[in-house]
């Protein structure tokens, strides 16, 4: 009897160099998640919000210096097991800065080409972190042509686009997998309230909040979910309305705020959402680096001033309990922009005002709706 299988031949998909390649890539990643899997959960001390306590999740000291680690790592375990990156394999990322700087950091630790499509407004510092671990800058004047450049990048080197906008809420285990939800809560089981009233942040991607979300639902907690987002965004109008076709400008706070709604954003996890003034936002940045000795980014800022209006109105209601929210990356970062009185200037923007009402609320309890 003829053996019918030694009459199909066939060529394995992969070769034994390819799969060996895959095997080291894992191992190279999984190191680097064990090194830098957890960071701080700080409690700085506001003696104006009695009976609240405030709690932030330092994403900046991660090896990349910002919160985007984590999704750059997860993009890329993401790519490898689906068999989208292997070696040589050229990576391209549209991005506003911090997630280029953590994937051209991967990229580096594999020895595989990385460009990063971003738009020409993005910070000095971003564009040398990038540079510094390999990586190649390619320049939009729009940021709204950052998706479809990437794209097209990535097709012409017969590479991999990414996608962090489409991909983030995908790429990460939102029911654990030592996700920044799980390593929040965990952290959290022996404070005084350990079941925060909220967590609040603000939403670039879409991933980190649709993660935060998912996982407070999975594991039935009471706590709820408020996104902040600013100006020249659509996210915040898109939750309104409904209509996740909403278009906006673009944001001058880099890393958050997109033109459009992201694929990864997940509306139906979020309890609510708060739009915050570019001004406040960088006030707040201010402010919370004077409290912590070390600056902090404008999305920080964001968060800061999101969880400060949280904390004004449980006051007013007479509440106690604690909030979390979470420091994104380093100021040091933004010298030429947020932290420059000349770029602030030509802004036109007027941090004074919303500095002292942040500072009156935070030392003295003054509700931030009365101290303007």
């Amino acid at each position: 009897m003829t053996d019918m299988c030694c009459e199909h031949h066939f060529e394995l998909p992969t070769t034994a160099a390819d799969r060996e390649w895959t095997r080291r890539a894992l191992n190279i990643l999984q190191g680097d998640g064990h090194r830098s899997a957890d960071t701080h959960l700080v409690k700085p001390i506001f003696p104006g919000l009695k009976n609240i306590s405030v709690y932030l999740k330092d994403e900046s000291t991660h090896p990349t210096g910002s919160l985007k680690h984590r999704l750059a790592r997860s993009l890329f375990l993401y790519g490898i097991c689906n068999g989208k990156i292997g070696p040589g394999t050229t990576l391209v990322e549209a991005s506003s800065g911090s997630t280029a700087v953590s994937e051209a950091y991967f990229a580096n630790l594999l020895n595989l080409p990385f460009i990063a499509v971003m738009p020409r407004s993005t910070s000095p510092q971003k564009i040398e972190a990038i540079e510094r671990f390999g990586g190649k800058c390619h320049f939009v004047d729009h940021a709204g042509d950052v998706y479809s450049v990437a794209q097209k990048l990535a097709t012409e080197a017969g590479g991999h686009y990414l996608d962090q906008f489409t991909n983030a809420e995908r790429a990460t285990d939102w029911r654990g997998n030592n996700n920044i939800a799980q390593s929040v809560f965990e952290q959290m089981q022996y404070e005084g309230y350990p079941v925060p009233d909220w967590v609040v942040m603000s939403a670039g991607t879409g991933g980190t909040s649709a993660t935060i979300g998912r996982f407070i639902r999975y594991k039935n907690l009471e706590t709820r979910l408020a996104v902040v987002d600013v100006e020249g965004s659509a996210f915040y109008d898109a939750w309104a309305s409904g209509d996740m076709e909403t278009t906006a400008p673009g944001s001058r706070i880099e890393g958050i705020g997109r033109p459009r709604v992201e694929p990864s954003f997940v509306p139906g996890v979020i309890d609510h959402m708060i739009r915050v003034p570019d001004a406040a936002s960088i006030a707040a940045a201010h402010v919370l680096s004077d409290r912590l000795f070390r600056r902090v980014g404008g999305s920080t800022g964001t968060n800061f001033f999101g969880l400060l209006c949280i904390a004004s109105e449980m006051m007013r209601q007479g509440k106690n309990g604690s909030l979390v929210s979470l420091i994104c990356d380093s100021g040091d970062r933004y010298s030429a922009t947020y932290y420059n009185p000349k770029w602030i200037e030509e802004q036109k923007l007027d941090i004074i005002p919303w500095r002292q009402r942040i500072e009156a609320f935070i030392d003295q309890g003054i509700p931030l709706e009365s101290s303007k």
